[in-house]
């Protein structure tokens, strides 16, 4: 069983269970119950009335955050017919079958997030029970398959996150940082949710979000309340 420490205490007492905040109480909490000595993470958890069984409520989608993430993500793009481009648009690294199979022999993970062109996908099956359960395998849904590659660059160096519902149908995501303003944070917890809506399967009767719940690194969840 994990150890409960002194500063977690001290942080959960500052939250009432019990009690659903609104949006702009509870990014503040989660500010005020940040512990820890670097700048901790702030993250948003749904969990959603879908069944992820189902693949017509399967959700997975990506979206920009207006105000970041906080993190400075590297970027791999791999493709044979727009390497200039990519390297133009800032890539950190690019390249096709020389990179895949650096992941393949040498279990190469210094990125962040893979932007392909259509041609790679066929070659990237290789490698794709390595980068499925790490979150890297690109897919058309999340814009990370596409012949745009300056745009899918950009999108990510602006602060773009993926997210997918898991078979509990849980969907967890990044909010920021604890040092970002209410403000920014908020900025970002509205474009997060108005994109969870987005996703609402058809077939998904009564109500959808059940609940959210926020928190950052270490720190206790908090109940929000986004209606």
């Amino acid at each position: 069983m994990a150890k409960v420490t002194k500063r977690f205490k001290e942080a959960a007492a500052k939250v009432e269970k019990q009690t659903v905040y609104s949006v702009k109480d509870a990014l503040q909490l989660a500010k005020d119950t940040a512990t820890t000595k670097f700048d901790s993470t702030v993250e948003i958890a749904f969990n959603l009335n879908i069944d992820p069984r189902k693949a017509d409520q399967q959700i997975r989608s990506a979206v920009v955050l207006p105000s970041g993430t906080g993190k400075t993500q590297k970027v791999l793009v791999l493709t044979n017919t727009k390497v200039k481009e990519a390297q133009d648009a800032g890539a950190d690294f690019v390249g096709g079958e020389d990179l895949i199979a650096k992941i393949q022999k040498e279990n190469w993970f210094d990125f962040d997030v893979i932007i392909a062109t259509p041609e790679m996908m066929a070659k990237l099956g290789a490698i794709g029970k390595v980068l499925g359960p790490k979150g890297l395998m690109p897919n058309p849904k999340t814009g990370t398959v596409t012949m745009d590659v300056a745009k899918a660059i950009d999108d990510v160096k602006k602060g773009k996150i993926e997210f997918r519902a898991d078979k509990e149908g849980n969907v967890h995501a990044i909010l920021g940082k604890a040092s970002f303003s209410v403000e920014a944070l908020e900025e970002n917890f509205k474009t997060i949710v108005s994109e969870i809506k987005k996703a609402k399967p058809q077939t998904v009767k009564g109500e959808y979000v059940l609940n959210v719940t926020i928190s950052t690194t270490m720190g206790p969840g908090i109940k929000v309340n986004i209606n």
